[in-house]
């Protein structure tokens, strides 16, 4: 639904969010980020709340709305303390199920995925040798009768030992027999279940977030036909509705951080005293706030315009990529503030601040460098000659 046409809703929704978020404060995040531990039991409860349910019709037991409400849920998580992190791979995924499973595919899957008996969290693209050049990748799937046999590496894939199902981009005509370099590629499927041991490795990466991320080896894994989504060396489109999905997802969470950060500084800048007065009448500290303020709601904007244009089914490459920009940049800037503005608190994991500050600074790099980006803009928008 239209942003203008339902903002009764979309504020019922965020206080429903808000609701789930209440029961898990600083100090259940701050005990998970000590021990790199997955939020088990927060992602069961806004499950069954119904929220990483969304995108599900309703004839699949979700709520049938569209990107823009989950992109609302997953800001309001960030914009509580909390972490969407843990569970956004489910919203973002649903683009390349809904869109282009089979019926028999999203009767299967998507019951058990609303209800959380099954966890869809995995989204298994980037290969330690191409990054985020991706019809470059690697992986390949060989046709054997009613199975592929997929072999290949993947790397920076988060969730994976906390989901049941993977959607997984290989290439099953190899690219020298293609026209171009996007055709040949596939998406798959795979039950993690019984994937792991049985020709797929899972093996963790610690990272300076709390991230749950991996890197897998995959040996001989036998993935059935039936797990094909859509046409065979079609994949890349398909992937794409996944990636703007997720760009759109993403500067939303960025959003809810930005305002995280922006209402954690100003309201610390009034508390604070220093030579008699508060931090905040200093315009030293006033001034960057309100910066990142500004920047925060002119990044809203776009995300909105975004959001939008995808609910249409219209073209939205150049908006979402430009939401996710502008949301990560003003996140970060927000950060920044908001550890300058607390001083040498703001580095004391009581406040939260220094945790937060991490995980926002991940989406400077994932899931797309904000360098491709402008790349991206420079080539595809401005016509400039393609840079790389």
């Amino acid at each position: 639904m239209m942003l203008t046409e339902n903002l009764a809703f979309l504020e019922e929704l965020r206080e429903g969010v808000r609701a789930v978020c209440k029961r898990f404060d600083g100090e259940y995040w701050r005990k998970l980020d000590e021990i790199y531990g997955y939020p088990t039991e927060f992602v069961e409860s806004i499950t069954q709340a119904g929220f990483l349910g969304a995108l599900i019709p309703e004839q699949y037991g979700g709520s049938g709305l569209g990107i823009l409400e989950a992109s609302v849920i997953l800001e309001e998580i960030n914009r509580s303390g909390g972490n969407a992190g843990a569970c956004h791979a489910q919203m973002y995924t649903m683009g390349t199920i809904l869109r282009h499973g089979s019926s028999a595919q999203k009767e299967k899957y998507l019951p058990k995925i609303a209800d959380g008996s099954l966890r869809l969290q995995a989204f298994g693209v980037t290969e330690p040798n191409t990054g985020t050049d991706t019809t470059n990748l690697k992986t390949f799937a060989k046709r054997d009768g009613d199975h592929y046999i997929v072999n290949g590496q993947k790397v920076f894939i988060s969730r994976a030992e906390h989901s049941d199902l993977m959607i997984l981009l290989v290439r099953t005509t190899p690219k020298d027999q293609c026209v171009k370099k996007s055709d040949g590629l596939s998406v798959l499927i795979v039950d993690l279940n019984e994937a792991v041991g049985n020709g797929l490795e899972i093996r963790p990466i610690k990272t300076m977030m709390n991230h749950a991320t991996t890197e897998l080896f995959i040996d001989n894994l036998r993935v059935p036909v039936e797990n094909l989504i859509g046409e065979e060396g079609k994949g890349f489109s398909y992937i794409l509705d996944g990636m703007n999905a997720e760009r759109i997802l993403i500067a939303a969470e960025c959003i809810g951080d930005g305002r995280w950060f922006i209402e954690r500084a100003t309201n610390y800048a009034k508390e604070r005293v220093v030579f008699d007065r508060p931090i905040g009448q200093n315009q030293g500290i006033q001034f960057p706030i309100a910066q990142a303020h500004i920047h925060i709601e002119a990044a809203d904007l776009m995300r909105i315009k975004a959001a939008e244009l995808y609910d249409r089914r219209q073209a939205c490459g150049a908006e979402a990529n430009m939401a996710k920009l502008l949301a990560a940049d003003a996140s970060w800037e927000a950060a920044n503030v908001a550890i300058q503005t607390y001083g040498g608190f703001g580095f004391a994991a009581e406040y939260d601040i220094e945790r937060k500050f991490k995980e926002t600074r991940l989406y400077q790099v994932a899931p797309i460098s904000t360098n491709l980006i402008l790349s991206y803009v420079g080539e595809h928008i401005l016509k400039l000659p393609k840079s790389y």
